[in-house]
């Protein structure tokens, strides 16, 4: 399968359902080693005068590793048939065992860093910023303690879209 580098401008999505509902796959590494993730939540945007995407990874994460040891990730979306695929992804660690090929996705490589032949829309971001989510600064206490009942905060990932690939 091949993919075509789409303008950012021609890019049309509603990032509400996209995340939320249809989930998105985080993936870092290279041909040598790489992993990945199903994440439902994150924005897209602009900040610093760049397009960008935040994505937040908990400290557990096996991903966690390659999006820090990589300048870039991609963030991609796949078509609905590929949901249960996307469940897996996001329930099984990579550290147990080849979930990819367990699902059936094969890894490919679009700037130097990792997604799959089965997304629809691929996002490549080099990374601008990390933070680790600090509880002190949430301004509604009832967030903090609803979604971090083990006091695993998230890190926030602002980074810039270089490139946006469409599968043809």
């Amino acid at each position: 399968m091949a993919f075509k580098e789409l303008p950012l401008g021609e890019v049309s999505l509603n990032p509400f359902t996209k995340l939320d509902k249809e989930w998105g796959l985080v993936a870092a590494g290279n041909a040598d080693a790489s992993n990945a993730m199903t994440v439902s939540w994150g924005g897209m945007g602009t900040i610093w005068n760049k397009p960008v995407v935040t994505i937040y990874i908990r400290p557990q994460r096996y991903t966690k590793q390659f999006v820090d040891a990589n300048d870039r990730f991609t963030l991609s979306f796949f078509d609905s048939q590929y949901k249960q695929a996307l469940s897996v992804l996001g329930t099984k660690s990579g550290r147990d065992g080849d979930k990819i090929a367990e699902v059936g996705f094969s890894p490919v490589q679009l700037d130097g860093t990792t997604t799959y032949e089965q997304a629809d829309l691929v996002f490549v971001c080099r990374k601008l910023y990390a933070d680790t989510i600090k509880p002190e600064c949430f301004v509604d206490a009832s967030v903090d303690e609803r979604n971090y009942p083990q006091r695993d905060h998230h890190t926030l990932y602002i980074a810039e879209v270089e490139h946006v690939y469409q599968r043809i």
